[in-house]
Order: structure tokens, then sequence, then C-alpha cells
């Protein structure tokens, strides 16, 4: 998995267009910019326009439209392949970096939390929490479905109605050596 996608997968707004688009196959700014009202349409251009500068996203249509021009933007890379790829070379520095990205992009996100002036931390929905547990492959990959199938309408929803934006995130440690 190459740098500049792990970068859209760490940043919040970056993650939510590239998870857009790969879940529709394809779109529009437009239609991006109507789900996430809570991006500015300079924002998305910007992301849009480094996203397919990094060959993370193409444009495969460009639709004439009252004398301007839009486009339709898909996932240039497969991220299922990239994933699969990385997993089935079985590289531990290559997971350990993926980890870390990930780690360090939660990180940032309560780092900037902290330093807001308004928050409260019990009414802004933040939390985080262990649960050590026994289970073998097979009921570790049920749940991680199930937990998956009950953020998927959610991952549908658009701002507004009280709604702001969170990042929820599933870590599964491997198994301890007894």
């Amino acid at each position: 998995m190459n740098d500049k996608l792990m970068d859209c997968f760490i940043n919040p707004v970056k993650c939510k267009l590239l998870l857009e688009i790969y879940s529709n196959k394809q779109t529009t700014a437009k239609q991006l910019a109507e789900k996430f009202k809570e991006i500015s349409q300079a924002t998305l251009y910007r992301y849009l326009d480094k996203m397919l500068k990094d060959n993370i996203l193409k444009v495969v249509e460009e639709n004439k439209i009252r004398g301007t021009v839009e486009k339709v933007y898909a996932v240039k890379s497969d991220i299922d392949d990239d994933a699969k790829k990385m997993i089935n070379e079985n590289s531990a520095e290559a997971y350990v970096q993926l980890f870390t990205q990930y780690m360090m992009a939660f990180m940032k996100e309560f780092y900037d939390y902290a330093k807001r002036e308004e928050k409260d931390i019990l009414k802004d929905g933040s939390v985080f929490s262990v649960c050590p547990i026994y289970a073998n492959l097979e009921e570790i990959t049920e749940v991680a479905r199930k937990i998956g199938d009950i953020l998927e309408p959610l991952r549908n929803n658009s701002s507004g109605e009280g709604r702001k934006m969170h990042s929820i995130g599933l870590i599964i440690a491997p198994p301890k050596e007894e």
C-alpha cells in the first residue's frame, strides 16, 4: 500500500471522500458536496485534485453541463488488492508501519480535540476502551463483520440534525503468546 493512499486513510476528510467514491464505484464532486455539507467546496476540490495527482483517483467521465465540465471520479488503485498484497507478503515491517500510521491518525484527532477551547468530553461522544477476550479466528472474523454491519448505516449519514463527524476505529490486537 503506497504512502499517498495511506495519507488518504489517516486524513479523516480524505478518508470519508475516498470511501464514498469507493463504495459508489464512481461519483461527482457535486454528489460528494451534497453528501458532506460540512466539507467546504474549496477543501473538497483541493482534496480531489490532490488525490488525482497522487494517482489515487481517476476521472472516468466528463459531462458538459451549462458550459462547464463535470468530472466523474473513481478510485484508480485497487485498495483491496493493495491490502491483500501487504497481507500475503506477511511483512511485519509493513504491518507495523500501517498500524503506526493508523494510530497516529487517531492521536492527531484526540490532540486537535484537546486543543479546542469548547469541549465537553462526556457530551461530545468520545470514548475508548479495551475488552480482552478469548476467541478463535472464526469468532474474531464474525465479530468484525457484525461491527462493520452496525457501522455501515451510520457511514451513510450526512451532517446536520445534530450530527458531527466522528471516527470509529476497530483494532483487534494479535494474540498474546502463552
